[in-house]
């Protein structure tokens, strides 16, 4: 290799590293923001302040304001799949992954609130931004592939039905705990008790996986 293009890409490496961190610094303030604010009440200047960045550079990798909500959607969305690889279920006996997937889905939800406040917004203004995603429904097919053939195996077995849809089985188990965090404060006040406590907390964790499992049986 020539000495001149050794020095570019030396010299491309840095920039490319400045790049991802400003990248980073930015997605880091725009949830922070969205998340406090809701799209309509979240500002761009806001944003730049937060990241300690130009806005300019703002709208030079991510356009507008939508476009800057899209990628902190999407970034929020790969987190949760990413980490759910992390679980390895594909090489797990059937019971025991859709348990872990259960259990792993409502204490996501429990860390991070965030991830919920962003999608109750998204989804009151009817997923607009969701709908351009290139990235959105190809993310989340390695799931939907896992847990279909799980359901598979689980069936073959004798352990499971034979007529589990797999999205409708996620909806299911990310709807029982979604719901219950999302809602926390008036379902505590609606039924006169604590239901954000640790202890009230395990309760709902296991209440879930006994429903989950008691569905699959055959």
């Amino acid at each position: 290799m020539h000495a001149p293009v050794r020095q570019a890409k030396a010299k491309s490496r840095p920039a490319q590293r400045d790049a991802e961190r400003s990248r980073a610094a930015i997605l880091a303030a725009a949830t922070a923001e969205f998340t406090a604010h809701g799209f309509g009440g979240a500002s761009v200047n806001e944003v730049a302040a937060r990241a300690a960045i130009n806005k300019r550079m703002i709208y030079h990798y991510y356009g507008n304001k939508e476009g800057l909500f899209l990628a902190v959607l999407e970034e929020t969305y790969a987190r949760i799949r990413s980490a759910e690889s992390e679980l390895c279920l594909a090489h797990l006996a059937p019971p025991e992954a859709v348990r872990r997937l259960v259990l792993f889905t409502f204490d996501y939800f429990v860390k991070n609130p965030e991830f919920l406040t962003l999608l109750n917004t998204e989804n009151m203004l009817h997923a607009r931004h969701l709908k351009r995603s290139e990235q959105i429904q190809e993310m989340h097919s390695p799931l939907v592939g896992t847990l279909a053939e799980l359901l598979k195996r689980g069936a073959a077995d004798g352990v499971f039905r034979e007529d589990v849809d797999p999205v409708q089985l996620y909806i299911s188990i990310a709807a029982l705990g979604f719901f219950y965090m999302a809602n926390n404060p008036t379902l505590s006040t609606i039924f006169g008790r604590n239901l954000a406590t640790p202890e009230a907390l395990e309760t709902r964790r296991e209440h879930i996986a006994s429903v989950i499992m008691d569905y699959l049986r055959p």
